[in-house]
Order: C-alpha cells, then sequence, then structure tokens
C-alpha cells in the first residue's frame, strides 16, 4: 500500500517503540472474559504484525481483574516468542508469581492524585510508593526490567486538574525507586498538547529524563493523536497504545478506549518514522479480535482498511 505518503517534519525521532497494551489494559476492561487460547494466540498475532513490546497480563489477585485471573496459564503459551513480555505486578506476591513463570520484565503501578490511589488500591499515594518499593527492588536484584506506570497525570474524575508539580513528585519517587521507564498515563483522557509539553518539561526540570519515559494516552475527547505527537516533538520516542482501540479503565468510569495502535502506526508511517509494525497484519489482528469479541473495533484505521463487517465469532 502506498499511503499514507510519508513526509517526514523536523524535530521527530526516526523511530517510535509502540508499547502494546491490548492484551493486559485492553482485555481486562471487558465484560466477559477472554478464553485462555485466544488470548495466547492473539499475542501470537501481534508477534507476527512485528511489535517488539507487548504487555501480556497482569499478576493481580483474579478478585480485582477477573479477566486476567488466567496469567499462570496464559505466559508459559506466549513466553517463547522472542519478544519483550512486561506483566503487571501489584506487589510482592504478584512478582513471586511472574518470576516464577521467567518473566522478565515487569510493571508496577502508582497514581498522581490520591482520590485514585485510594479508588484502585485503597491507599494513599505514598502507600502505594511504599508497596511498590520492595517489588521494584527485588525485581533489579534479578535484573528485570521495571516500568513504572503512573495515573492520572493529566485531570483526575474526583479531583479535576492535577498540579504539575504533583505528577513530578511522583515520578522522580519511581525512578528513585529503581524503575528503569515510566509511562505517563492521561487515564481519562483529558490532556490536551500544550498539557503535554508542560508535564514533559517540568519533568525534566525536575530530573526525570526524556529518555525514561513513555505516553499513556486514552482518546476520550479525541486527543490522543495530537498529544502523542507533541510528546514526539519533545523528544519522547515510547507511546503505548492497544490493538484495535481496546481498553479503558475498571476503577475510572469515565475512561474510555486508549490510542489505538493501527491508527498511531498511520500517523506515524505518515510522518516517515519507522515502527516495524507490518499495519495489513495489524489490522487483520484487531479484526480477528474484535469478531471474537463480538463487536467492530473503535479504531478508525481497522474500520478504514478493515474493508468488512465484523461479525460474532462462533466457536466450532
Amino acid at each position: 500500500m502506498t499511503l499514507p505518503m510519508a513526509v517526514p517534519a523536523e524535530g521527530l525521532p526516526a523511530r517510535v517503540r509502540i508499547h502494546e497494551v491490548g492484551p493486559r489494559d485492553g482485555l481486562q476492561n471487558e465484560k466477559a472474559t477472554v478464553p485462555t487460547a485466544v488470548k495466547a494466540e492473539f499475542v501470537h498475532r501481534l508477534a507476527d504484525a512485528g511489535l517488539t513490546t507487548i504487555e501480556a497480563t497482569s499478576f493481580v489477585h483474579p478478585g480485582w481483574v477477573p479477566q486476567l485471573a488466567d496469567a499462570e496459564e496464559l505466559f508459559p503459551r506466549v513466553s517463547g516468542l522472542g519478544v519483550a513480555l512486561p506483566v503487571l505486578v501489584p506487589n510482592e506476591r504478584g512478582l513471586d508469581r511472574a518470576l516464577s513463570l521467567g518473566a522478565r520484565r515487569v510493571a508496577v503501578f502508582a497514581s498522581a492524585t490520591e482520590s485514585f490511589a485510594k479508588a484502585n488500591l485503597n491507599r494513599s499515594v505514598d502507600e502505594v510508593l511504599t508497596m511498590s518499593e520492595p517489588v521494584v527492588a527485588r525485581a533489579k536484584a534479578r535484573d528485570v526490567h521495571v516500568r513504572g506506570y503512573l495515573s492520572m497525570c493529566f485531570g483526575d474524575p474526583w479531583e479535576g486538574a492535577v498540579p504539575v508539580d504533583q505528577v513530578v513528585r511522583v515520578c522522580r519517587a519511581l525512578l528513585d525507586l529503581g524503575c528503569d521507564e515510566l509511562s505517563l498515563g492521561d487515564t481519562i483522557g483529558v490532556a490536551t498538547p500544550g498539557h503535554v509539553r508542560a508535564v514533559l518539561t517540568a519533568l525534566n526540570e525536575g530530573g526525570v529524563p526524556t529518555d525514561a519515559l513513555g505516553v499513556h494516552f486514552h482518546d476520550t475527547y479525541g486527543q490522543a493523536l495530537a498529544n502523542t505527537l507533541a510528546a514526539l516533538q519533545h523528544g519522547v520516542t515510547t507511546v503505548d497504545a492497544s490493538a484495535g482501540g481496546l481498553g479503558g479503565c475498571p476503577f475510572a468510569k469515565s475512561a474510555t478506549g486508549n490510542l489505538a495502535t493501527e491508527d498511531l502506526v498511520w500517523m506515524l508511517r505518515g510522518l516517515g518514522i519507522d515502527t516495524g509494525v507490518d499495519l495489513g497484519r495489524l489490522v487483520a489482528t484487531s479484526e480477528w479480535m474484535a469478531g471474537r469479541l463480538g463487536r467492530p473495533s473503535p479504531s478508525r484505521t481497522v474500520r478504514a482498511l478493515g474493508g468488512t463487517t465484523t461479525q460474532p465469532h462462533k466457536e466450532q
């Protein structure tokens, strides 16, 4: 396919690493539980499409996120793919479960706001950091890569606007714990490009380097791609996205879908930025998963390139 025509823009990175979150952040928000075999095939198809970082699952207590209760069964089915397979671990028990299966990349999560920390983990912001400290320390002692997720960086459904210095404080604390990289979450999708630039600039001024940062935008108000471009212009080269636009946040009712990986790849291709992703295979993968979920993909690019009406899949 010759479209979109690649027209590079000055000041943008030559390559972007897409951190694919569909199998974890996408499927955890589904009302129905997706069979383990389907999840495994989803990860395999994403890897075949050229994605090199695929967040596979979450080792949280099944009572919190029952959709991902099969982590022990799923991870061995995908661990030999030769791609990075981060998993979310909420505490030391989750870390133990992940390490026992050979996980080499884990993620912890924190909040920039007290309200979301309370809603998500029933702890204060500082208590969440304290809980994460031994998790990060033990992971690093095993030479395991650690990502730190920070939710509500741009707005909170209970508190409204989030002070930028509050975001800087928690990001700095996560780095001080030993996190290798941070993902800045626009959990309810309220960020705008100027706000993104302001947060990134403040983080740099607070001692957080750009190369340690990734961005995680939701498309609630249609701003995810614009916000991504602002981050790229600042020098960010890691962008979280979800195949087919799956996901949201089960603990924040106003959070809608993640930035669709296909929409991101389309924009990056048009800017001449390399991702290593085969867009055709990725679109086919999201159509396939949409069929198993019984609804069309919300991704604009999937709808434009798919050319079919997705029908619910019926197991034979």
